[in-house]
């Protein structure tokens, strides 16, 4: 009787989500991931990322109130995660593999020399109140990159701040959108206009992937700015590159965007820690949610 409470007890976690996240795709994939979880005997309650608010000098919590063992960690609120992992909490996915996913700079720098990816410039750190008072600079990334090359915000997902520079003007234009925030520039890979590859990676294995097509103009492939998206047979070395990246960057579970190059190679694009998947279940009938929840049963 001891041993199955204390499996029941090991068995008990939380979804956590950002409480100001109101829209109906972010309920419907919590909802999913909960179904899986009550298929799989794991009793996972929902909180949101206010209801955990911590004291980052003890750990607690400021309702005071006894942590699970683990939580899936469907948020981006990296100084929470790292507080709960401190307190003693295993999240899927970790703190770290957050952190390297949610900022483009260090998915880059993390992958650096380790897989193939398009050559990408750190623009320099400004801040907002400064903002960008030379931008010279641009003229030195102009002649590593040439033209077009795409100018990206370090921080955002649905394909938002990413912007295709043709020109001098079209650069600067892009670089004031930043805002001051931290951004990169990146080769313009033009083989995978408006398409690519996004590998659903869980338990360092392809739960599933698919071909996004922009047939809009634009040259984004994300779903979120008017792309279709296709089922997709990786072959070896496509499946070995996104499992790679991700166990690279200590996923259990991610979205690995790959880009067609000129001879049929794959680079990395960038990584989300915690990729939608109702478009890439959709789109090839593979239940993601279950994949996921497997991946966290076993590894508690």
């Amino acid at each position: 009787q001891s041993r199955d409470r204390r499996t029941m007890q090991q068995n008990k976690g939380y979804i956590i989500i950002n409480g100001f996240l109101r829209e109906e795709k972010f309920f419907s994939l919590y909802s999913a991931l909960k179904q899986s979880a009550d298929k799989a005997g794991l009793q996972l309650e929902l909180k949101t990322n206010i209801e955990l608010m911590c004291d980052i000098a003890s750990g607690k919590t400021v309702a005071n109130e006894t942590l699970p063992p683990f939580a899936i960690f469907w948020d981006k609120d990296v100084r929470l995660a790292k507080t709960l992992e401190a307190a003693g909490m295993k999240l899927f996915n970790s703190a770290s593999a957050i952190e390297l996913c949610d900022d483009k700079s260090l998915t880059h720098i993390a992958l650096m020399n380790r897989v193939p990816q398009p050559k990408t410039v750190l623009i320099p750190l400004t801040f907002p109140r400064v903002g960008y008072t030379d931008c010279t600079f641009l003229e030195k990334i102009a002649a590593y990159l040439g033209f077009p090359f795409v100018i990206k915000q370090c921080f955002g997902s649905f394909g938002a701040g990413v912007y295709l520079a043709g020109n001098m003007e079209e650069a600067k234009a892009a670089l004031m959108k930043t805002a001051g925030g931290a951004a990169i520039a990146q080769q313009y890979i033009a083989s995978s206009f408006a398409r690519d590859i996004r590998a659903y990676i869980v338990g360092d294995k392809v739960a599933a992937a698919m071909l996004r097509h922009n047939e809009s103009g634009d040259f984004r492939a994300n779903v979120a700015q008017g792309g279709k998206a296709d089922a997709y047979a990786l072959n070896e070395t496509q499946a070995a590159l996104a499992v790679k990246t991700a166990q690279i960057l200590g996923c259990t579970f991610a979205g690995v965007d790959l880009l067609f190059g000129e001879n049929g190679e794959m680079t990395v694009c960038e990584v989300n820690s915690n990729a939608h998947f109702a478009g890439i279940s959709a789109a090839t009938g593979v239940n993601i949610a279950d994949k996921i929840i497997e991946a966290v049963a076993q590894r508690i």
